[in-house]
């Protein structure tokens, strides 16, 4: 037997297809009297157009998308737990998509959600994020942009303070001796990865060191992706190759340590004899590696749980919230 169709709603309901699918995706404008009837029809036939059947009878979508670089990324799938949790609490549901950090695969999801009429997007801001969220705004769909500072005064943001992060794992290195510095970044087009920067700087600068002499950097790529093991292990070996030789390495996420960590392994080098080893996220393997990591901590899944919480707020209210880091030394890290 087919499946009922909206058609065969419109004629079981007495109305054209055009007030079906207006009562399907804008009830707000069918009058009540032509909604009750359409309504009625939806269930003696059990149509089912899932999204919008919901939305007709509990009024608002229960989708929520989420968008961020990388969800492969244990600091997004964390962060991505935390949106769920909160979202179930209120009967939602997350749709993830990862961006790659492309503005143009970005407006790609966008549009996509807005023709869903999701109930609200979360995301991870591209470089071109304020421009690609007109399609989201031209359906009033709220947004509320995660791991990223405030960027206009309309969106709601949640994000963790990148610079004191990095500030304080340099120092971190610093206080143990360490006057030759190695940072494994990822592409400079990541606001995360600016912010990271200025933080190592800072603390260079702090110190008195003169960053031209203490510092070699590298934004590591591999295969074209950023902020992974490949591209930590690529940023490495190019550091390492250098000489003087780095005694410490600073990696702009716990992805990029890994994959540096393997490349010490692979010259022979100790952990933390040879080179010391910092990362951030103090995602959930970091504690569990041979050589238990040194790492920023953010609380990833509190994060994505504030996120959701904002953007589920009744008022509205723009509001921004911003997570301390804290470092967490383990048996990476030693004096030179």
């Amino acid at each position: 037997m087919a499946r009922p169709s909206v058609r065969d709603v419109a004629e079981r309901a007495g109305v054209s297809v055009g007030t079906v699918s207006h009562a399907l995706n804008h009830p707000e404008r069918v009058a009540q009297p032509t909604l009750d009837r359409v309504r009625a029809a939806i269930d003696e036939l059990g149509f089912v157009r899932s999204e919008a059947a919901r939305r007709l009878r509990h009024g608002g979508s229960s989708l929520v998308g989420v968008l961020v670089h990388d969800i492969s990324n244990p600091f997004f799938t964390e962060a991505a737990r935390g949106i769920e949790d909160r979202l179930r609490e209120d009967g939602r549901i997350p749709m993830l998509g990862s961006t790659d950090s492309d503005p143009e695969r970005e407006r790609e999801l966008m549009t996509l959600l807005a023709g869903m009429d999701v109930h609200g997007v979360i995301v991870t801001p591209s470089a071109s994020t304020l421009d690609n969220l007109a399609v989201l705004a031209g359906r009033g769909i709220r947004v509320v942009l995660m791991d990223h500072p405030p960027i206009s005064a309309e969106l709601s943001t949640v994000s963790g303070d990148d610079v004191a992060g990095a500030r304080a794992a340099v120092a971190h290195l610093i206080e143990l001796g360490h006057r030759r510095i190695g940072f494994v970044n990822g592409p400079l087009t990541v606001r995360q990865a600016v912010d990271r920067r200025d933080g190592v700087i800072a603390a260079l600068t702090e110190a008195g060191l003169d960053p031209e002499g203490s510092l070699t950097e590298i934004e590591a790529v591999s295969g074209g992706q950023g902020f992974t093991a490949d591209a930590g292990a690529v940023g490495a070996a190019a550091l390492l190759g250098g000489d003087p030789r780095p005694t410490a390495l600073f990696c702009a996420n716990d992805q990029l340590a890994i994959g540096a960590m393997r490349e010490i392994r692979r010259r022979g080098l100790s952990i933390p004899g040879d080179v010391a080893l910092v990362g951030y996220d103090d995602v959930s393997v970091a504690s569990e590696l041979i050589t238990p990591l040194t790492s920023v901590r953010q609380p990833m899944r509190e994060m994505g749980a504030a996120a959701a919480d904002l953007l589920l707020s009744a008022d509205g209210a723009v509001r921004h919230i911003v997570f301390p880091p804290e470092l967490v030394v383990r048996e990476s890290t030693a004096g030179k």
